[in-house]
């Protein structure tokens, strides 16, 4: 069999484990679980966001959270102080988020490395500072909440995301649809061009590539990807607070799609669901389960630093061409008389 085939097998089952058993999860478990996957896929779109940066463009963003914030409160604004419907506020939260990484893309992305690291973070800081100073518009410490709107109203009869059998349906709908999004994008030639500016800027310029329009079409659909999950988290939770667009959640998605395997589809999903299963069961053992969750991940990036995704493909390539003599010593006969 070869590794080309076993990859497919493998896809197909990750699929079906992350595409299709979950239509089926509320079936089989409690409603806490079902509240728990959900929040998975919604922190699955923002991981996917630094992966869509860094595995693909090589750019190391500790700013998605602005973005996702900005999700959040273009749908908490929208409804609680313009007294926007479902769809409107939501289309809201993802086009401010969209047109925030427009700006900001617009300057960080002349940097790379640890310039650009910074500098995301400096811009996920400013406007940390500015939603818990501005508490007439974000409601500063305390947060904005608001009341859930239905998707869908005719007559007497709604559809609201406060059922949560509806709404888990809807996330799921909402996150798949960003999966087939970047994937679609990712095998375009957008996509190729993405990994060439990742593997060598300057060669991929000498060649009549933009890099500076490359890396800013990616950081703005970064922000739109992650400011979807900013919107979809605003509504799964009725609320909207500037602590989630503190650095240090920009972070924890770094390390999602760190683990997972950067420059994989499905490698924030893996990534996340593992690190968020985690914490959920360590943390009815010790109190202190973070630390225990912390050496899980310092020994996934000893052993496996290109993460599962990335064991996964070393462990299908080891199976599907075992080792071969080597053709320089040969076979180590003796010679004949």
């Amino acid at each position: 069999m070869t590794a080309a085939t076993i990859n497919r097998l493998g896809l197909a089952l990750v699929a079906l484990l992350t595409v299709a058993a979950p239509w089926l999860l509320p079936l089989v478990v409690d409603e806490f679980w079902v509240d728990i996957y959900s929040e998975m896929l919604i922190w699955s779109l923002l991981a996917a966001s630094v992966n869509l940066l860094f595995g693909y463009v090589g750019l190391l963003s500790f700013g998605q959270a602005l973005f996702f914030g900005m999700g959040m409160y273009g749908v908490a604004i929208g409804v609680a102080k313009l007294g926007l419907g479902f769809w409107p506020a939501f289309g809201l939260g993802v086009l401010l988020a969209t047109v925030m990484a427009l700006i900001a893309g617009a300057l960080a992305v002349r940097l790379t490395w640890h310039y650009f690291a910074i500098i995301t973070v400096v811009f996920s800081l400013i406007f940390y500072f500015a939603a818990l100073s501005w508490k007439p518009l974000t409601g500063g410490d305390d947060g904005l909440s608001f009341s859930m709107p239905p998707i869908v109203s005719l007559g007497d009869w709604e559809l609201s995301l406060t059922d949560p059998t509806v709404q888990y349906y809807f996330i799921i709908a909402m996150v798949g649809i960003c999966y087939v999004l970047l994937g679609v994008i990712l095998k375009s030639p957008l996509g190729w061009a993405f990994r060439t500016v990742r593997e060598n800027a300057t060669r991929a310029s000498l060649i009549g590539l933009n890099v500076y329009l490359i890396r800013l079409t990616a950081f703005v659909i970064a922000g739109f990807i992650a400011g979807t999950a900013g919107a979809l988290f605003a509504f799964f939770g009725r609320y909207a607070s500037a602590s989630y667009m503190f650095y240090h959640v920009s972070g924890e998605a770094v390390v999602w799609a760190i683990i997972g395997g950067a420059g994989t589809l499905l490698g924030p999903v893996i990534g996340t669901s593992l690190l968020i299963v985690l914490r959920e069961e360590l943390s009815h053992i010790w109190e202190h389960y973070q630390i225990l969750v912390g050496v899980i991940v310092i020994l996934v990036v000893i052993f496996a630093p290109k993460g599962l995704g990335g064991l996964w493909h070393a462990l299908v390539n080891r199976i599907a061409r075992p080792e071969t003599p080597d053709p320089v010593a040969g076979d180590k006969r003796e010679d004949q008389p």
